[in-house]
């Protein structure tokens, strides 16, 4: 398998969230082995928490192949499988170790071989222009800081090329109490204005939630034109979450997730 290392950077020289999302995604790594495995099994896309089907969505371009793709902040790169299978040339990126020993396990056993890099999503190996398409589900746009990961992605993308990335709702962010394992309730817990970095109690990571006039303005700063925001709805066929944070009722009523689709303008 192609693999690249940590960039050649020590971990005490990386950014605080990035050492503390390291450290708390190497632990929970063993909780996505299995949805891994049964997402790099499926010939059909499901997107989020609630598994909406890609016909819904359309994250994925259907022009891929022989195109260059990378993934930011990969997991175990099932969304790398399907891009790979769809003939793009792919590379993913994640910041835990041991996501990425489940992503490489799942190559040999799926006879798929693309790049997979140790490292953070704010600072990328690559030339400028090296990639057609960028993609992160739940990856660096809900763990890497958008100040950086949305321009290094810029940087990354040919003109003409496209984003996608999937993340938490702003709304869900509003409602969604501090303790732990609770889920989103109907009022407004936090106030709207200065949100960004979040750590819930406990031992946990760094989330970076950002409003909708500042997501536009940051990617449009960074050179993307956006092309559509999807407010993501369970399907009918959707059944509760094994995620502790929002349930069935309340993302039938409001949207718990989004998608933003932008393109770099050339």
């Amino acid at each position: 398998m192609q693999t690249k290392n940590d960039l050649g950077s020590s971990t005490e020289d990386l950014p605080e969230h990035v050492r503390r999302n390291r450290a708390v995604w190497d632990k929970w790594a063993s909780e996505y082995v299995g949805p891994g495995e049964a997402a790099w099994a499926s010939q059909n896309p499901t997107w989020g928490i609630w598994g909406v089907p890609e016909s819904d969505l359309t994250m994925l371009p259907e022009d891929l192949a022989g195109k260059d793709a990378i993934e930011l902040g990969c997991g175990t790169a099932y969304v790398s499988a399907w891009l790979a299978r769809r003939g793009a040339r792919v590379v993913g990126i994640d910041n835990s170790e041991a996501q990425l020993a489940t992503a490489r396990r799942l190559q040999h056993q799926h006879g798929l071989d693309f790049l997979l890099i140790h490292g953070n999503a704010e600072e990328i190996p690559y030339p400028d222009a090296s990639f057609d398409f960028a993609i992160s589900e739940y990856g660096a746009c809900l763990w890497a800081d958008p100040q950086d990961w949305v321009p290094e992605a810029a940087r990354l993308l040919r003109p003409g090329g496209r984003l996608v990335f999937l993340v938490n709702s702003f709304l869900m962010a509003l409602c969604t109490p501090e303790e732990d394992g609770v889920a989103a309730t109907n009022r407004l817990l936090r106030p709207a204005f200065g949100i960004y970095r979040l750590e819930w109690p406990g031992e946990s990571g760094v989330e970076f939630h950002l409003s909708h006039g500042d997501w536009i303005r940051l990617l449009r700063r960074s050179g993307f034109e956006i092309e559509d925001l999807i407010e993501v709805r369970p399907p009918e066929t959707a059944a509760e979450t094994r995620y502790p944070f929002v349930t069935l009722d309340w993302a039938k009523q409001w949207p718990c997730e989004e998608v933003w689709k932008v393109r770099k303008r050339a």
